[in-house]
């Protein structure tokens, strides 16, 4: 068996439920997890459709994306879940899909707007938007421009990755994260949720204001803060 088994397990399962959870359609998206003690990413492996995987299938290469284990091609959007490992230390695992509505955001090159309360439960704000890559980045290698395009959106405006878990690259869609690959899938699904509610918002009042700073911060730390009393204390 496979030392990397267990991880191989997680991610197959993982990538399954973005099809329970229909945001994701024939081989489109993939999740991926990191074991930093070993230095290996496991992978969902490319152009292939889920209803034809297994947990064997499943790429495990290097952080420099060399092969260690598996004859499948892993996605080939794995130098973007490079880049985000790499720069981000807390991120143990990354979903990306192109699911409806967050991909409109994507598509219409616009944050998604923090409206509302359920979105300050999950996301500390907008959920950012990168900038449209140049075309000298698209011709050359480009899926290491685009995790390099993410990293840059985080730096540049100052975001705590661990406070804001995704990220809509411009023209494409989104990349959600999280300490597993279940909670990275997890927010892949609150995110289309709260794209969806965002749009609809939009649609009944184009002008409905963004949630008071002070609602945000409260809703977003009682859950998530120092001081967090959302959950069943332990």
């Amino acid at each position: 068996m496979s030392k990397y088994q267990q991880l191989k397990e997680e991610v197959f399962a993982a990538n399954l439920e973005l099809v329970n959870r229909k945001l994701v359609i024939y081989t489109w998206g993939n999740v991926s997890v990191i074991d930093r003690e070993n230095g290996v990413i496991v992978i969902k492996p490319r152009g292939i459709e889920y209803h034809d995987l297994v947990a064997d299938d499943m790429s495990v290469v290097d952080l420099d994306g060399n092969m260690v284990e598996g004859t499948l091609l892993p996605s080939v959007d794995l130098d973007i879940h490079i880049a985000i490992y790499k720069q981000f230390e807390g991120v143990k695992a990354i979903a990306h899909t192109h699911s409806t509505y967050a991909t409109a955001f994507a598509q219409a090159r616009r944050d998604i707007p923090c409206l509302g309360t359920t979105h300050a439960d999950h996301f500390y704000g907008d959920i950012p938007c990168t900038r449209q890559l140049t075309p000298e980045e698209v011709a050359g290698d480009y899926e290491k421009e685009i995790g390099n395009v993410v990293v840059e959106t985080f730096l540049e405006r100052n975001l705590d990755p661990m406070q804001v878990f995704g990220v809509n690259v411009a023209g494409h869609g989104p990349f959600t994260w999280g300490s597993s690959a279940a909670l990275a899938v997890e927010n892949s699904v609150i995110l289309e949720e709260l794209s969806k509610m965002a749009i609809l918002t939009k649609q009944i009042n184009s002008s409905s204001p963004m949630l008071e700073n002070y609602a945000l911060d409260k809703h977003f730390l009682r859950k998530h803060g120092a001081n967090s009393y959302f959950y069943q204390s332990k």
